[in-house]
Order: structure tokens, then C-alpha cells, then sequence
């Protein structure tokens, strides 16, 4: 298997699995990134096992995150040193801590929401239109079994049945994404 084909089935997978454990979507897109250009370096030692390689790649983008969280937790006492030359009445103290305020304000998280959101949406358009029905009507609409019967014209047993399949099939499709409270 080729680095490109890796990518491919690995990415996805990886990158899912940094943004539920807490990376922001673009700081999982730069882990990733950084792990298979390490894995495309080491190319020509790499056996041709792809369960292997990719316990490799999760391996190396744990290392990676934590490597990332090292550094930024450094950087953040930068605001508080003060050079030589700095005048002692403390005024350069306060922009330079404005700066750090600035620079290590908490991490947004509408571009995961956004993400997830997309995630979601693909993953319902997946769906049989009778079981997305059913699904959103229990679900969204917060309907009971027996109210979806009632306006689809079905047995409850169905629209249980329905639901449960729905259900089912999101698990399948977004068997890569984990979400932790």
C-alpha cells in the first residue's frame, strides 16, 4: 500500500479521532498532516501491513498532540519574563500580557461544530428516505411512536423497527467519530 492509499483510508479516521478527543479541526488537520509527511520520510522501512501502519500513525499523532500541548503550555509563560532593557514601572508587562491574552484565548469550537454538523448531514442524507423520516420525526420532531404511525400510516412495530435501523446505520457511517462529555 502506497502513502496516497494510507492517506486515503487513514486521515479521515485520524483526524475524526483527534477532533472527539479534543484537537480543534484545524489543529487535527495540522497533526495529521505532519504524521504522514514523518510516515512518508520512513516510507521505504514500512512493511506493507495496513493495521500496522495505521497503529503507527495513531501512535505518531498522539505523540505529535502531546508534543503540541508541551509546547503551547511553554509558550504561555513568555508574556511574564521581562528583558533587560524593559523599563521597571511595568508597562510593557501589560501589553505584553494583552498579547499573551490574545494569543492563548480558548480554542473555538465552531469550526468542530461545523464540522460535526457536516458529518451529520452527510451521514443522514445516507439514509433510506423511509428510515430518515422516522428517525427525524422521533428524534428532531420528538414524536411519539405511535403519533409517527399515525401520520406515516404504519404499524408501530414499523416505525420501531425503522428507528432502530436508522439508528443502526448512523452508528455504521459515523463508526469514526467519538463524542465525549
Amino acid at each position: 500500500m502506497n502513502i496516497e492509499e494510507l492517506y486515503r483510508t487513514i486521515a479521515p479516521r485520524l483526524t475524526n479521532w483527534l477532533v472527539a478527543s479534543g484537537s480543534s479541526y484545524h489543529e487535527a488537520c495540522d497533526i495529521v498532516q505532519n504524521t504522514f509527511l514523518k510516515l512518508w520520510k520512513m516510507r521505504d522501512d514500512l512493511r506493507d501491513e495496513g493495521n500496522a501502519i495505521s497503529g503507527l500513525a495513531f501512535t505518531m499523532a498522539r505523540n505529535l498532540r502531546k508534543n503540541l500541548a508541551r509546547d503551547n503550555a511553554r509558550l504561555a509563560f513568555v508574556g511574564e519574563m521581562r528583558d533587560s532593557d524593559e523599563p521597571e514601572d511595568g508597562s510593557l508587562v501589560e501589553h505584553r500580557t494583552d498579547l499573551r491574552q490574545a494569543a492563548y484565548r480558548e480554542p473555538d469550537s465552531s469550526v468542530d461544530v461545523e464540522y460535526l454538523r457536516k458529518r451529520l448531514s452527510e451521514a443522514f442524507s445516507r439514509l433510506p428516505p423511509i428510515l430518515r423520516d422516522a428517525y427525524t420525526l422521533f428524534q428532531v420532531g420528538e414524536m411519539s411512536v405511535r403519533d409517527i404511525a399515525a401520520q406515516t400510516g404504519v404499524s408501530e412495530n414499523l416505525v420501531k423497527v425503522r428507528i432502530f435501523r436508522a439508528k443502526e446505520k448512523l452508528r455504521e457511517i459515523l463508526s469514526d467519530v467519538r463524542v465525549t462529555f
